[in-house]
């Protein structure tokens, strides 16, 4: 509880009167009010202050999890602190949770994310999408797409840890990904720069009759908590630059809005008589909308109306327009927003080079397609309705929207790039007059407090700032992002909390209850393999350690537990193949051990009751200590062992 004192300052400045004089705070930190003006703090910075101050102990509200950008990684945040929690490793090599480093992990990372058989070890993250249950965040788990390498991945949010990753076989790149229908049957991730697909060649001058989109619906089994690949299937589209994409609901389950620029079909040659993308993309007043009616592609996929590539089923473009599983609608040129409202009535699509949000009627489209009133058909044959017909009405913002959010009123957020505001407007009354909150700067996305479901929640929108130029201690040319949390509970909009992300470049981020998120603290009994939530059958208790030698193999059955490794030598030729079965007999909390061994690039966290493996072969002689890598207990450092690798010939 706050001190008096302070409740007496915040309750002066809230009435707009001068603060008390000899204000004090608690614990003889000094005179408030002097910390005030030595700072050169106003009355609306301390009373950001206690809306943001997280006292020791004290847990978050909301949890956000934002893309890591280049990090290829999840950020999690605590809101209203604005404290960062964690980093999800996703689609990168990372060293603190033994990601990558040699142990289970690495057939997630270099085997299942591999594309084309190639490894790679970084990604692009954009936009994280939480799964639901009727519309709702169930906390559940995380999807995640890598728009530079077209994977996606699925975060369990039990134990904040990726236990799966596709890779497309279609598509070279994503951006509309992964988005989630309303219980998560589907993860839908969407092409952005279109290409053969299945990964063949074509000259650029082939564009129009070789390069395509592609939808892809990945089936999620929600018992297993994986992706089945087997089921999933694509909707062949046009070369239009697929961006951005949401899944309806309530009364527009059944349907997935995607937006798209360069209906030009554009693909650059500058110098051969065509122009840049930049300009060649941003020459039609309008782009399309694509309307896909998911229910009706899957009873096609059912019916076998598909095509094979790459050993994904693909509707065919000729098929998905003539059966109208695909349908266009005009949009405002170069669009980037795509963002269903709360009740599923109406999708905001904002325009980076327009100055409206356009709200489009999903019961009006949906009609309009029954009835078979369009006003033309594309180059492909698709179905275009009237823009006019389709809408409900647009409402005029700021220049450069891009992103909407909800909350509980019947409110929109919408983020306005070159304006650099954030856009307060009534989606279910357009009259309203509009309220504009100046951000620090370019804002790009934003999130709200469950600002995608059905039952937003209000209170809070975080703005995604893209630059930071004169908020923080100069680093250097490259600057963080800027993350600056708004409440919305007031009268008025006020930023509250400036944050620094110095990590990648974050783009789309999803804000959830903490109390929905069910968290483990250990794997129980020990011995759990995390990726498969089983016991291994090569767990061992205390007192069955041993080393097993069959040939050229070694099998290493090992114990971790404050403070040593049992066995803590291992002895073995050159030339051998090792594998070392590790058990956590750990169950306390937050007593995660490391193991790590020098010189063999080999590092894994051991959170209590975890089971890992880690095959490598000892290709080099010598001894090589091993040891714990995360602070256990006072006898830290002893916790270690030596890997002895015999010469050859010795």
């Amino acid at each position: 509880m706050l001190a008096p004192s302070l409740l007496l300052l915040l309750a002066s400045c809230q009435n707009g009167e001068a603060p008390p004089p000899a204000a004090t705070s608690s614990g003889g930190g000094g005179d408030l009010a002097a910390v005030m003006a030595e700072r050169g703090l106003t009355e609306d910075d301390v009373l950001a202050a206690a809306k943001t101050y997280a006292p020791s102990g004290k847990l978050d509200d909301y949890v956000i999890f934002a893309s890591g950008g280049h990090g290829g990684n999840i950020i999690v945040i605590g809101v209203p602190s604005m404290r960062i929690l964690k980093y999800i490793s996703v689609f990168g090599p990372e060293p603190w949770q033994g990601y990558g480093y040699g142990g289970l992990s690495d057939d997630v990372l270099y085997t299942q994310g591999a594309q084309g058989g190639k490894e790679i070890s970084w990604g692009d993250v954009h936009h994280p999408n939480l799964s639901e249950t009727a519309g709702d965040y169930d906390g559940n788990f995380l999807f995640v797409n890598d728009k530079a390498n077209a994977r996606v991945a699925v975060v369990d949010l039990k134990d904040m840890m990726t236990k799966q990753i596709v890779a497309n076989p279609l598509v070279m790149s994503d951006h509309g990904g992964a988005f989630v229908t309303p219980n998560t049957d589907y993860v839908v991730e969407t092409s952005q720069y279109a290409a053969p697909l299945g990964n063949e060649y074509a000259t650029i001058d082939k564009y129009q009759t070789d390069y395509r989109g592609a939808a892809v619906f990945w089936k999620f089994d929600k018992t297993k908590g994986r992706i089945d690949e087997a089921a999933s299937w694509a909707v062949e589209l046009p070369p239009y630059a697929q961006d951005l994409a949401d899944a309806g609901k309530l009364g527009s389950d059944g349907f997935v809005y995607i937006n798209s620029w360069d209906t030009e079909m554009s693909a650059g040659s500058e110098g051969k008589g065509k122009p840049f993308m930049e300009s060649g993309a941003s020459q039609n007043d309008m782009d399309y909308l694509h309307i896909i009616d998911w229910k009706k592609g899957e009873a096609l996929v059912a019916a076998g109306k598909t095509k094979v590539i790459k050993g994904m089923r693909v509707i065919p473009l000729d098929v998905a327009a003539a059966e109208h599983v695909l349908t266009f609608v005009g949009e405002p040129k170069s669009p980037h927003g795509c963002d269903v409202t709360p009740d599923g009535s109406a999708v905001v699509v904002g325009g980076k080079l327009d100055t409206h949000t356009t709200l489009y009627d999903t019961a009006k489209m949906k009609d309009l397609i029954a009835k078979g009133q369009f006003t033309g058909k594309d180059p492909y044959g698709v179905d275009i309705l009237d823009f006019q017909s389709a809408i409900r009405g647009q409402k005029e913002i700021g220049l450069g929207p891009l992103h909407t959010v909800y909350d509980d009123k019947g409110y929109a957020y919408t983020s306005v790039f070159l304006d650099s505001t954030v856009v307060k407007w009534n989606y279910k009354n357009l009259d309203e007059p509009t309220e504009s909150l100046g951000v620090q700067y370019n804002i790009g996305h934003i999130t709200a407090a469950e600002g995608d479901t059905v039952s937003p929640d209000g209170h809070y929108v975080v703005a995604m700032n893209k630059m930071s130029q004169d908020r923080f201690t100069n680093m250097g040319p490259l600057l963080p992002q800027n993350f600056q949390l708004i409440d919305t509970s007031g009268p008025t909009m006020k930023v509250i909390a400036d944050m620094p992300i110095g990590l990648g470049e974050p783009h789309y981020a999803q804000m959830i209850k903490a109390d929905k998120l069910h968290t483990i603290t250990a794997y129980t009994p020990p011995g759990i393999n995390p990726y498969t939530d089983q016991k291994s059958e090569f767990a061992v208790a205390s007192g069955e350690e041993r080393i097993v030698r069959n040939g050229k193999k070694v099998d290493v059955y090992m114990s971790v537990i404050r403070s040593h490794f049992t066995p803590d030598n291992i002895e073995v030729n050159q030339g051998d193949e090792v594998t070392i079965h590790l058990t956590s007999l750990e169950q306390a909390l937050d007593q995660t051990h490391g193991f790590a061994v020098d010189m063999y690039n080999i590092n894994v966290s051991m959170e209590p009751g975890k089971y890992e493996e880690i095959t490598f072969k000892a290709d080099r002689a010598g001894v090589f200590p091993f040891y714990c890598t995360e602070f256990c207990s006072a006898l830290h450092l002893e916790m270690m062992g030596y890997l002895l690798v015999k010469p050859e010939g010795a």
